[in-house]
């Protein structure tokens, strides 16, 4: 794998095996800045399990992975502690990404703006809805500072006027040379989105 800060993702051949069984072979992918890419297939073909060969969580049992220095990455799993407040929570992470506390705050601020949880800000993570927790978890992709989102079904649990922000905030992340990976079971807003097939069909990135 290549960690050289490259300007695009690109994945050659990969092959993911996991519990003694081989998830998927032969997924080739570029993903080009400003460029989005839908992953889309039936249950159990490991979409969950690209996005993490993608974000280098996961091993890949075959093939290379070309990706940029800053990756956020959003799981199923909100990464939420439950007794510490949305800012707190927040903070924390962007306090790994960003050089100063202050930085740190402003990029969180926009963020949670952009998400529309500002008014939850002090407001213990254990009380939230299962849809504030998910824009909190993506007001952490937001405030990451990195080129490449990988999004995990990002809007499971939002409803229907979440899901329409998240327009925008894909729209302008891609303007700035952004790169978007996700899988979703229900449209996302995303235009002029690529999609890779895993199953069956043939698998490499079509428009």
């Amino acid at each position: 794998m290549v960690a050289s800060d490259p300007i695009l993702l690109r994945a050659e051949d990969v092959a993911c095996r996991r519990g003694g069984r081989t998830v998927f072979t032969g997924v080739s992918l570029t993903v080009r800045p400003g460029a989005a890419l839908l992953v889309t297939g039936p249950n159990g073909v490991g979409k969950s399990s690209l996005l993490k060969l993608l974000a280098g969580t996961l091993r890949a049992e075959a093939g290379t992975i070309q990706r940029p220095e800053r990756v956020a990455y959003l799981g199923h799993d909100n990464a939420l502690k439950p007794m510490l407040t949305v800012s707190e929570n927040l903070l924390f992470w962007a306090g790994l990404a960003a050089p100063s506390r202050a930085e740190a705050e402003e990029r969180l601020r926009a963020a949670v703006r952009a998400v529309g949880i500002l008014p939850l800000w002090d407001v213990p993570a254990r009380l939230l809805s299962s849809g504030q927790k998910r824009r909190t978890a993506l007001a952490r992709v937001l405030a990451s500072g990195a080129q490449l989102w990988l999004l995990d079904e990002p809007t499971v649990g939002l409803d229907v006027a979440s899901v329409e922000r998240l327009g925008p905030v894909f729209a302008e992340h891609r303007a700035q040379g952004g790169m978007i990976v996700a899988t979703s079971h229900t449209p996302l807003p995303l235009e002029t989105v690529e999609t890779l097939m895993l199953g069956a069909a043939a698998q490499g990135a079509r428009p």
